[in-house]
């Protein structure tokens, strides 16, 4: 059986996660979390990332959401299962992308998901 996506793919999920979930914010990105009730997806985590023209053309934006997505990935064994996540890009992304790279992105997201609460006490 195929692996399903554990993307948010709808405006509406997006809109949920903004609407009533918890955020938090650093000087490169915003993350967005929001604990589901449902159990119709397995208590899988979900992540949607949304990046502005203001990070640049469609290939830097492209960039960035693949560095998002490995970062937050990398991170997977931290973040707390049946949580709708959203990160936004803030301009400044590209700076640190550029400077620090991945493990720069990975440590920005884990500073956000301290702020959320939404980290898994190991």
């Amino acid at each position: 059986m195929a692996q399903r996506r554990r993307r948010l793919s709808r405006s509406g999920e997006f809109d949920r996660v903004y609407r009533d979930g918890a955020s938090h914010a650093t000087r490169y990105l915003v993350l967005y979390s929001f604990p589901r009730k449902d159990d119709d997806e397995g208590g899988e985590v979900r992540l949607g990332v949304s990046v502005s023209r203001k990070i640049g053309g469609a290939a830097d934006r492209n960039r960035v959401k693949r560095v998002l997505r490995e970062a937050f990935w990398g991170l997977s064994d931290r973040v707390p299962a049946q949580h709708d996540f959203v990160i936004v890009a803030r301009p400044e992304i590209g700076e640190l992308i550029e400077r620090d790279g991945s493990p720069g992105v990975a440590a920005s997201i884990e500073e956000a998901l301290a702020g959320t609460g939404g980290r898994r006490s190991t």
